[in-house]
């Protein structure tokens, strides 16, 4: 029962997170519509009557698009684009001393020092479902990716299970390699076979 209600409350909180997401993509279209609108109408002092509300009004168009980002990925990278965006916004439109502002730009120094040295390169992915026969150097081709192989003719069935026999790692469906900057994960698997393997390539 308790696995039950565990995968139902998984679903529920993604059902819910795509609601609000298009919820709040919805509101930032029509927010950015009426600000389109209203430039024709900047000559106006009741429009906006100062640079700062134009700004204010643009940073929080980019900070909801950027939250809209960080419910549907889930990675690190979204939480601080949200949060850079924020602490800038603060700096830029505050104006309330120069202390306040130094501190702002001390915290976005301390999360660009988080982003690169506490940052794991995997936390960044981009993740691409493929046939396990499929060539490995057409994928290299087409995507810009650098899967090593030995053979020209070798697939990403070849490249996993080599891997694998060199790792003594277990052939399973979510079973893993790593190289340098990639890994290959197998996705599906049919009546003991490996059908679809994913590539999931480190962002940088």
């Amino acid at each position: 029962m308790e696995k039950y209600a565990h995968l139902f409350l998984k679903y529920l909180t993604k059902i819910l997170e795509f609601v609000i997401a298009s919820l709040l993509a919805c509101a930032i279209i029509v927010m950015t519509v009426q600000l389109a609108l209203s430039m024709e109408k900047l000559t106006d002092v009741t429009t906006y009557p100062n640079y700062d509300d134009l700004l204010t009004a643009c940073f929080n168009l980019i900070i909801g698009v950027e939250l809209i980002r960080m419910l549907y990925l889930h990675t690190p990278i979204t939480v601080f684009e949200v949060l850079l965006f924020a602490i800038a916004r603060q700096i830029i439109i505050d104006h309330s001393s120069p202390l306040n502002s130094l501190l702002g730009v001390v915290a976005i120094a301390i999360l660009f020092a988080t982003r690169k040295f506490l940052f794991s390169s995997f936390d960044e992915t981009d993740k691409t479902i493929f046939r396990a026969t499929q060539k490995v150097h057409q994928i290299n081709r087409l995507f810009h990716m650098a899967i090593p192989s030995s053979d020209k003719d070798d697939t990403l069935l070849d490249v996993m299970l080599h891997k694998m026999h060199e790792d003594g790692t277990e052939i399973g469906t979510g079973a893993c390699v790593y190289f340098s900057d990639l890994g290959l994960r197998i996705a599906k698997m049919r009546e003991g076979k490996i059908t679809r393997i994913e590539v999931i390539r480190s962002i940088h």
